[in-house]
């Protein structure tokens, strides 16, 4: 070891010398150049070597990776040294769990266990969606100590029983309010069910709104609070501003500032995969390096997207907010929001790709009308107002934030200042006012049969009565029209024959509309009595029907003087050649 490496060593020994960091990771500290802690790397070491739960809070780009991974890997050593760690014949258990939202997250987590465990013989491995699952089932057959998974290929892989997280001792939920943003609070709680119940319980995100204080308040157990700055504030090193410009003129306006000014690289964010794709295809038009990374790229299109954007072979990078805090770039120096987000905390989130560690950065933001008020809910969150620069060609007009004028006299049409002409074909089939259907409850039932139109009765006849229901023992209304009466009084005869007519009270009671089904005699066997309750008035008596037993029943005989209908026809066949002939 040459003088000056040994002089950083001690150095490095100095600065964490209070945190009781094992030589292994102060070495790999050393090899990373890490000099001197940072506050949220300060408060939470201690805590975590300390064995408690932690809820943690800090601004990205602040090092909470170390946070959590530095007492991890000396908290494994410590039980492999003091064996807690089950001895088997199969493959290494997992110990320690890291939940992320998403794959760029878990590869940079994955990469930080890689670095600050080189000197201790941990072993890691990361999974995620979007590739091949073959390679990380043959990782985990050979066993590993940390797992850093996603929540949706951590569930497949488990009901699939490719994994046991049966005995996990270390688990970690990093990013947690960008968790419940992309909906994964489902899939965490899941993933919560299938760990022991005693374990240590390590909390991080980078803003704290109540829906995740009340997630941390179920799954942590008297936990730690440390949070180093304001929720959702900006790192001071950044410098920020805002150009008010039309929403059409932002690709021009992006290609000025990129053409006129000196960007050496930039990190560009857009709300929309399309628009990525869009910003990026213009990018390449006009002659500057650009590519796209969002969540319809496969996971081999965004890696190579982000290893061409850290080898400078690319000098713009077009993300979306998903991607936002997955992407850990050395000396970024320009993000630009191509659009303001509609979320005010993500905004912090983008910013916070530089700036990182204490090294300075600058953040450009492109606002148009509608977005006015994405910026007043940014500059509320953060408490500070961002700069604006007028000095470029494509400055917004002033006015055009005033708000629309609507009228007043037309209400809610305020936004057309004319009423649209009604439709006469709407007016021709408008129905009359009073159609209101009245009943017998409210009076209505005398006047609907006045309104009747009114049918002339035969000669001889009565006129058409109130319907009323037989309880009320009154006549039924006649629905059907008489027929006149043809010579002789005699009214109109059926072509068919008839039944026999009925009684006139039968007839007035017998109901309208449907015909009255007529009642059959029963049928009666042989020995049985007939049942004079069952005749009807006005009908002769009918012979009882008499059924016959099965053995009764006989075919009809044959007469022996049938004739054969073709005994007098001469026939001659021709069978010669197998042909017969008439």
């Amino acid at each position: 070891m040459s003088r000056w490496a040994f002089f950083n060593l001690n150095r490095i020994i100095l600065s964490f010398q209070h945190l009781n960091l094992i030589e292994p990771l102060l070495k790999a500290l050393n090899d990373e150049g890490y000099t001197v802690p940072t506050p949220i790397q300060e408060q939470a070491i201690p805590i975590i070597l300390d064995r408690k739960d932690l809820l943690g809070c800090a601004q990205t780009g602040t090092g909470k990776t170390a946070a959590f991974a530095l007492p991890l890997l000396q908290l494994m050593c410590e039980d492999a040294a003091a064996g807690k760690t089950a001895q088997s014949a199969g493959p290494r258990p997992i110990r320690t769990l890291i939940l992320t939202p998403t794959r760029e997250l878990a590869i940079q987590i994955y990469e930080s266990f890689a670095a600050y465990g080189r000197h201790t013989g941990i072993r890691h491995l990361v999974i995620y969606g979007g590739v091949p699952q073959h390679p990380q089932v043959q990782g985990l057959q050979r066993g590993t100590d940390v797992l850093v998974a996603t929540p949706g290929r951590l569930l497949d892989l488990s009901n699939q029983r490719l994994l046991d997280l049966r005995q996990i001792r270390y688990f970690v939920l990093d990013e947690a309010d960008r968790m419940l943003d992309m909906g994964f609070i489902n899939d965490v709680r899941k993933i919560l069910t299938l760990l022991p119940a005693k374990k240590q319980t390590l909390f991080f995100s980078a803003t704290m709104p109540p829906e995740i204080q009340k997630l941390a308040g179920s799954i942590l157990v008297d936990p730690t609070r440390v949070e180093v700055t304001p929720q959702s504030t900006t790192a001071e090193t950044v410098q920020q501003s805002v150009y008010f410009v039309e929403r059409k003129d932002k690709r021009s306006l992006l290609l000025h500032l990129l053409n006129s000014s000196s960007i050496p690289t930039a990190l560009v964010f857009t709300r929309t995969k399309h628009g990525a794709d869009k910003v990026a295809q213009g990018l390449t038009r006009a002659g500057i390096r650009a590519e796209a990374i969002h969540g319809n790229k496969s996971q081999n299109a965004r890696q190579r997207a982000l290893v061409n954007f850290k080898n400078r072979h690319t000098r713009i990078l077009v993300a979306t907010d998903i991607a936002a805090r997955g992407i850990d770039i050395d000396d970024l120096t320009h993000v630009i929001n191509f659009e303001l987000p509609n979320v005010p905390e993500t905004y912090v989130h983008r910013i916070g790709r530089t700036g990182r560690a204490g090294a300075s950065g600058t953040a450009l933001s492109f606002c148009d009308h509608e977005e006015k008020e994405f910026l007043h809910d940014i500059q509320k969150l953060i408490s500070r107002q961002i700069p604006v620069v007028e000095d470029h060609p494509h400055v917004l007009d002033s006015g055009a934030f005033a708000p629309p004028v609507t009228s007043a006299s037309h209400g809610n049409a305020g936004r057309n200042e004319r009423q649209p002409m009604p439709d006469r074909e709407s007016q021709r089939r408008k129905p009359a006012q009073n159609t209101q259907r009245r009943t017998p409850s409210n009076g209505g039932g005398e006047q609907q049969s006045q309104q009747r139109r009114s049918r002339p009765p035969a000669e001889g006849g009565e006129q058409n009565q109130q319907r009323r229901t037989p309880a009320e023992g009154g006549q039924q209304h006649q629905q059907r029209r008489e027929r006149p009466p043809v010579e002789g009084g005699q009214p109109h005869q059926r072509l068919r024959s008839q039944p026999p007519a009925e009684s006139d009270q039968d007839q007035h009671q017998q109901p309208v509309g449907r015909p009255v089904k007529r009642e059959q005699p029963p049928v009666q066997t042989e020995g049985q009595a007939p049942d004079n309750g069952a005749k009807r008035q006005g009908r002769p008596d009918r012979p009882p029907v008499k059924r016959k037993n099965a053995g009764e029943l006989k075919m009809p005989e044959q007469k022996n003087e049938y004739k054969d209908p073709l005994e007098d026809i001469s026939l001659r066949i021709n069978r010669s050649e197998g042909d017969e002939k008439w």
